[in-house]
């Protein structure tokens, strides 16, 4: 079994995933790169290790059950176990997403996505978690699923969204449960905003750079073990529910 930290991260092809892929390590971590296009997950992974950070591809697609089995499978073979876990993979489902018209299409996307498959993901990855000595899970979320700034009047929440929003909202409200569940364990399960970054997720009309945007994330991923669990947090602290 590796003594080298080994982290997971979804998503990671690209954008905030590859440069939290690539900030995990730089701590000298072993870093899978989950991503579901052979080319793309590849010329990722190459790029890393060209950084000098141990990078492996992780074959995984979060929507499609027998392909998470399969990565829990590989870094199992692997490394025999898992220390953090990100959730990084989601989608925005495009736009406009005005609730009176959104394509219910639209909305079933992204919670498959944004919701369903982080527990999909997760709950394959626990086992391996539990056997880390301080395991971490971040999920990525976004300060649009905080529905005290959605109805403060002037707050900065983004254009209306009947999908993605409430994903994000659905996704925080998941990972106070898996608290709850998980609080007489040492896994400490976190979610965090990265801010609005320039990646072909919004088409690069962000503000942050991805860089920037994976600071939250690698902060909650090596958090101390008397850190907290269940919350929301951004670069600037607490973010409210």
């Amino acid at each position: 079994m590796s003594e080298r930290t080994i982290a997971l991260v979804t998503g990671a092809n690209k954008g905030i995933g590859y440069e939290i892929a690539a900030g995990l390590g730089a701590l000298g971590w072993s870093v899978g790169v989950g991503a579901r296009d052979d080319e793309r997950r590849e010329a990722a992974v190459e790029k890393l290790r060209a950084a000098g950070v141990d990078a492996f591809g992780v074959p995984l697609d979060v929507t499609d059950d027998a392909s998470v089995t399969a990565a829990a499978g590989l870094i199992e073979e692997r490394a025999g176990r898992l220390d953090v876990l990100v959730n990084n993979a989601g989608v925005t489902g495009g736009m406009p997403q005005t609730p009176t018209t959104v394509d219910p299409a639209t909305m079933r996307a992204a919670v498959e996505t944004n919701v369903i498959g982080v527990i999909r993901v997760t709950n394959a990855m626990l086992p391996l978690l539990r056997r880390s000595v301080s395991p971490r899970i971040v999920n990525m979320s976004s300060t649009v699923g905080s529905l005290t700034r959605q109805t403060t009047p002037g707050a900065e929440t983004g254009p209306i969204s009947a999908a993605y929003a409430p994903s994000k909202t659905f996704l925080n409200a998941v990972t106070v449960q898996y608290a709850k569940e998980l609080r007489d364990t040492n896994i400490l399960i976190n979610a965090g905003c990265p801010g609005f970054c320039a990646t072909d997720l919004n088409g690069f009309r962000g503000v942050r750079t991805p860089e920037q945007g994976a600071a939250i994330a690698i902060r909650l991923a090596t958090l101390p073990d008397d850190g907290p669990t269940g919350g929301f947090f951004d670069d600037s602290g607490v973010v409210p529910w």
